[in-house]
């Protein structure tokens, strides 16, 4: 008896490594060699590429695309129909499976519905990606990032509330009355 669920539909390849707690539904597919932490919920119709690794407590909605060369750190949450891809320039008849790039997402970063995360560009901790979002370059920790292209529209704090500086680059989170300092263009939780 294992220490996650997974339902009857879904297929998991051999050589994975699933943390306790997880639970896997519909018509997902777990590649070979994934690393998926505790607690962690893959919803209906997910495909986790081979060599993707998840930390603990990411949750993944339905329809959505791990593929290989992604990393998220803990509690990152992947919107439904949300995609990362791993070739910059792919081409049917041009293989190029030595030159994926790669992506991180770093810890507590939420992801849109319908987002798309060109390969390569990383994703800061606590960065709020809007649905439907192309994201093409590096996003800061702690940004809000919306549209096609993906432009910064401001900061949000960890609770997921927009954080609104003071003179003094001070901004509290209207949820948990943290304080957070913007200073040279980047912020952090003080």
């Amino acid at each position: 008896m294992s220490d996650f669920f997974a339902h009857e539909t879904a297929v998991i390849d051999e050589g994975c490594n699933i943390g306790a707690g997880t639970k896997i539904w519909h018509f997902s597919h777990i590649m070979p060699n994934c690393i998926l932490g505790e607690k962690c919920n893959i919803g209906q119709n997910v495909v986790v590429s081979p060599g993707v690794i998840l930390g603990k407590n990411v949750k993944v909605q339905n329809n959505v695309s791990i593929y290989e060369g992604v990393t998220c750190d803990d509690d990152v949450f992947l919107g439904p129909s949300m995609v990362f891809t791993n070739v910059i320039n792919p081409r049917s008849a041009v293989n190029r499976k030595n030159a994926y790039l790669k992506t991180h997402v770093g810890t507590g970063a939420s992801i849109g519905a319908n987002a798309t995360i060109v390969c390569g560009h990383n994703i800061g901790k606590f960065a709020f990606i809007g649905a439907g979002a192309v994201v093409t370059k590096e996003v800061p920790a702690y940004a809000l990032v919306v549209g096609n292209p993906a432009r910064q529209m401001g900061w949000m704090s960890e609770f997921g509330h927009r954080l609104n500086f003071d003179a003094e680059g001070i901004a509290v989170c209207e949820e948990s009355g943290e304080k957070y300092k913007l200073d040279n263009n980047q912020v952090s939780k003080i």
